[in-house]
């Protein structure tokens, strides 16, 4: 190979930096080899940083639901029946709400990171707190803690996200943030059912792995960057606000999380009737996490259509896992948790919120908390209701009474829907 010699005089030189670099005139300048490499690896660290943040979010949405299927065992252990879970169920409410209404802005102060990292702490100290006292009263206390760990999650999670992924598209930001919570949401409870076939105890086995992978995402947590800029005044309290015509959409996912609700917190004691408990977990998992596979479908749907169409969906699918549930069907069970998955996490949800988004102008936040605060109050209040009612009256009078209601409430909050619908239509056309 004969290489042809380059004089002195055909070489120019252009600064890299503190150095000057020679160029052949017509050539390429190093400096764009080295800006393709730079902006190569710059990429490959976003990847990197941003996976690290759903591991951890996937972490602590993991750790809420990890106790869901020992639920009737710490019940019988204390004493206690379908209505003292409920309460100790609800108590994750009390933790997330106040965290995001009252300190939605503590991540402006203090930076993104911190908050994750204390979430990964508070659910690891939970699991902790389950492991050494089985029993209601520990489960409140620990649902309380999740509650908390979540809300800060979710208070900085998709502005973290978004500062991470900078110059990527912002729905895939938010769309690896609703794959790695819902994901972790479902898997907690799953993993234990899982363990607790290979071996019956009130410390199951996925207790130690999501100590053990906590432990992993708080080292891969901190070492993640922290870009944003501290704002030390910046305003903590951010009240929910309900723009005109958003209250439908609000009720709707009160309605779907009341739906999901009961299927973590009550109707494990049902299942333990037809020696199913263990199966609770798979059937948490499933009305959680298998709403996202609709999500993709959803986004195409107009938002008043998706979420009319859920509104038929939800107390359809109520219907066969109630009777799935009475009956020890657990075929019935698992496909009607489908069902109301596709519509807890998929049409009501996206749906949803894509409207009240359009809605919302310039207080997207504001209306957003407005959004969750119907459905944590449905993860709650109705809950607690149907356990009460289940203990005065017997579970399956109480799942009756829930699917009366519900059907009722879909029912007119989906006629609410289309009858505004029709009427912003014919304003449209004059």
């Amino acid at each position: 190979m004969k290489c042809s010699p380059i004089s002195s005089k055909q070489l120019i030189t252009k600064p890299l930096g503190l150095f000057l670099v020679p160029v052949k005139p017509g050539g390429n300048s190093p400096l764009d080899d080295y800006s393709s490499d730079f902006r190569g690896i710059r990429l490959n660290a976003q990847h990197r940083h941003s996976w690290g943040l759903a591991f951890g979010l996937c972490l602590i949405t993991l750790a809420v639901n990890l106790q869901a299927p020992l639920y009737t065992t710490y019940a019988q252990a204390s004493g206690y029946g379908a209505g003292a879970t409920a309460v100790a169920f609800s108590c994750y409410v009390l933790g997330v709400l106040p965290v995001l209404l009252a300190f939605g802005g503590l991540a402006d102060r203090v930076g993104r990171r911190p908050l994750i990292l204390l979430a990964l702490g508070l659910s690891m100290l939970a699991t902790v707190i389950t492991s050494i006292w089985p029993n209601l009263v520990a489960l409140g206390l620990a649902r309380l803690m999740m509650g908390v760990g979540t809300g800060l999650a979710s208070a900085t999670s998709t502005a973290y996200m978004t500062e991470l992924m900078a110059g990527s598209d912002t729905r895939s930001a938010a769309n690896r943030i609703t794959a790695s919570t819902s994901l972790g949401f479902g898997l907690g409870a799953a993993l234990t059912s899982l363990f607790l076939f290979a071996h019956q105890s009130v410390v199951p086995g996925s207790f130690l792995l999501q100590l053990l992978l906590a432990s992993i995402a708080l080292i891969v947590v901190s070492r993640l960057p922290d870009p944003a800029a501290r704002t030390p005044r910046a305003p903590m309290l951010r009240l929910p606000l309900f723009p005109s015509g958003s209250l439908p959409y609000g009720f709707s996912m009160l309605l779907a999380w009341a739906t999901s609700g009961l299927v973590i917190a009550i109707l494990p004691s049902v299942l333990a009737r037809h020696d199913l408990q263990q199966w609770s977990g798979l059937s948490t998992f499933t009305v959680i996490s298998c709403g996202l596979l609709f999500q993709p479908w959803v986004r195409r749907m107009q938002p008043a259509r998706a979420t009319g169409f859920g509104l038929l969906v939800l107390p359809l699918s109520y219907v066969l896992l109630a009777w799935g549930a009475s009956t020890g069907s657990l075929i019935a069970v698992l496909l009607g948790a489908l069902g109301a998955s596709s519509a807890c996490y998929g049409f009501l949800y996206l749906g949803g919120l894509s409207a009240i988004t359009a809605m919302a102008g310039l207080e997207k936040a504001r209306v957003s908390a407005g959004f969750f605060l119907f459905a944590y109050v449905g993860f709650s209040i109705p809950v607690v209701v149907t356990g009460l009612l289940a203990d005065r009256f017997g579970a399956d009078v109480a799942l009756v009474l829930f699917g009366v209601a519900l059907s009722l409430g879909a029912l007119v909050t989906g006629w609410v829907i289309v009858r505004t619908e029709a009427y912003v239509t014919r304003m449209s056309h004059g």
